[in-house]
């Protein structure tokens, strides 16, 4: 088939000004309280047209709702209102000439960095267990893109798999048309097609990348991404980048599409339109799961395997429920703990091991057995160093760790969290001795872990304080019986806005009205953690709680916020933030 370069995308122009909403796919396509705020840098664009549900085929552009500004999100001052009628306008567009002007002053002086990634179907040895799914260069995980901080990168992705897909550069301040998001930000890249990502990569840290397509999330399409610091403070001898993953994807006929189909009971996004809440009890969520466990789930794609609904988790980390999905598999750089990836090092080295949940259901409790670990950056951004027996870590969060090593040979191990002591693990050689079997838990992992709420910002990333200029409130919502997954209530369409401005202060205010924990991202920005905490992306938010979080909003654009567990957010957990053309 012929390939269509990022230009010609581009070319066909967005459906219409300001909406950031492309013209949708053919039918068919398949693919288908307040602490210090942070200031934002530089970054950057593109493609899709139908909605990140493309894979069900229920939300393309053209058939949009009306923009949501319900109210929630208000100014120290005048609110604006929108009706739910009315078509979203007077938002700046993905690829308009604000986004343009935005990665202008970022500078494009650095050198060019160019990278080629294929995405395709794959078989994958996970050592021992060898396994048919879609891989980005048949590789698990993918190939490491490495820049410096001012670098400029250019990859295109060629996809030849049978779904279209993108490439989101989870933690990068990207300028708006390079998110990935299909159907928000660009047109989707169809089979057969290519796409030219093309940014100023303007901050140092430990990112990844993955697909925003479906639950594309949860196969093997994802891989390290390392922005270096040119000023780089830190001293180490060794680096070890570490991704952890649950994994199910061709294992006894199961795909991560068939397990969506399961959790929303054959119905694309499940109760997706009904009003979420805390509205479904134990007694009914155990009605639903003792409904489906042991039937076999059936993708639209016709696959089958058992059932993988979690059955009887428990975590009093995560509030209660650890997730939804029984993974039968957990994996470190892509290896079982039966035949683990082994890192070298000597004695007495000082290891910066750089540790990335990509996995799509899981929270992992982590540990390096014998040693102590000293944290000194999450989501990319440094910390004041803590130290710490282990970490909770929930999915998309990243931690930095700097360990000095011991004599001997040393479990790594990612313990799932309330899953059934299901756990991966890889190995630190130092010396001789034998391998850790695969059943090894260290003791290190049954303290009280770490997370970033015990965390304080270091000094340079520090922005002083502000009062907020808008506060947006986002309530989680939803139900395991309903699989109704929402913010605010609502369901994710790709015509939702949540209206801020350039140069304001933003706070976002989450509420978990759910009976599950839930991992949420802001794209395109990183926001401050209460009372002096870390810059993050990704945060943590327990059953219950709230938590308010600060960003300068100085990255325009129409940007993602949603839940990363894959199955909330394709059930409905996503929103839009959407930076105002005028006042």
């Amino acid at each position: 088939m012929p390939t269509h370069s990022r230009r010609a995308l581009l070319g066909a122009g967005f459906a219409a000004a300001g909406s950031g909403l492309l013209a949708a796919c053919s039918p068919g396509d398949g693919g288908a309280p307040a602490g210090p705020a942070v200031g934002n840098g530089p970054h950057g664009p593109h493609a899709a047209p139908h909605s990140p549900h493309a894979t069900h085929g229920h939300h393309g552009a053209e058939g949009h709702h009306a923009a949501h500004e319900h109210g929630h999100s208000h100014r120290h001052g005048p609110a604006h209102h929108r009706s739910d009628d009315d078509p979203p306008s007077g938002y700046l567009s993905p690829d308009g000439p604000e986004v343009a002007e935005a990665e202008r002053k970022r500078g494009l002086t650095g050198p060019v960095r160019r990278y080629t990634l294929t995405a395709a179907e794959a078989r994958i040895d996970l050592g021992g267990r060898t396994v048919k799914t879609w891989a980005y260069d048949g590789e698990l995980p993918g190939k490491e893109i490495r820049v410096t901080a001012g670098d400029r990168l250019h990859l295109t992705l060629n996809n030849h798999l049978p779904q279209s897909t993108s490439v989101h550069w989870h933690g990068l301040h990207v300028r708006n048309d390079m998110d990935g998001v299909p159907g928000v930000t660009q047109r989707a890249v169809r089979p057969g097609s290519s796409f030219d990502y093309r940014f100023v990569v303007g901050e140092p840290g430990t990112h990844w990348i993955h697909p925003h397509v479906g639950v594309q999330l949860d196969r093997a399409l994802y891989a390290p991404l390392i922005v270096d610091d040119p000023k780089e403070p830190l001293s180490y001898d060794k680096e070890w980048v570490v991704l952890l993953d649950d994994w199910l994807d061709g294992i006894d006929g199961s795909t991560p599409d068939a397990v969506l189909d399961e959790l929303t009971k054959g119905h694309p996004h499940g109760g997706m339109g009904h009003m979420g809440g805390m509205h479904a009890g134990e007694s009914g969520r155990s009605h639903h799961r003792h409904r489906a466990h042991g039937r076999g789930a059936r993708s639209a794609s016709g696959a089958h395997g058992p059932s993988r609904l979690l059955m009887g988790g428990r975590s009093r980390l995560l509030g209660g429920e650890p997730g939804d999905v029984d993974h039968p598999f957990h994996l470190i750089n892509g290896r079982l703990a039966e035949d683990p990836e082994t890192f070298h090092a000597r004695p007495g080295d000082r290891i910066r091991i750089r540790i990335i949940n990509a996995s799509g259901d899981t929270a992992y409790r982590v540990a390096l057995g014998g040693h102590r670990m000293t944290v000194t950056h999450t989501d990319g951004y440094p910390v004041q160093h803590a130290g710490t027996d282990a970490l909770l870590i929930g999915m998309a969060e990243r931690y930095d760790v700097l360990v000095t090593a011991k004599d001997g040979v040393f479990p790594f191990t990612a313990l799932a969290e309330g899953k059934h002591r299901r756990s991966a693990m890889a190995v630190l050689r130092t010396g001789s001795g034998a391998r850790p079997g695969a059943s090894t838990r260290p003791r290190q992992l049954y303290g009280r872990p770490m997370t970033a709420y015990q965390l304080t910002a270091a000094e340079s990333v520090r922005a002083s304080r502000r009062s907020p200029d808008r506060i947006i409130d986002m309530k989680l919502t939803g139900s395991m019986e309903r699989y109704d997954w929402a913010i605010n209530g609502r369901p994710y369409t790709p015509s939702q806005r949540y209206p801020v401005w350039q140069g304001e202060r933003v706070r976002i205010v989450f509420r978990n009205h759910s009976r599950m924990w839930h991992p949420m991202h802001v794209h395109g920005h990183t926001f401050a953690l209460p009372d002096g905490g870390p810059l993050k992306d990704t945060t943590i938010l327990l059953p219950g709680r709230r938590v308010a979080v600060d960003f300068d909003a100085d990255n325009p654009g129409l940007w993602m916020v949603h839940c990363h567990n894959v199955y909330h957010s394709e059930s409905g957990m996503m929103t839009i933030l959407g930076y105002r053309s005028s006042r």
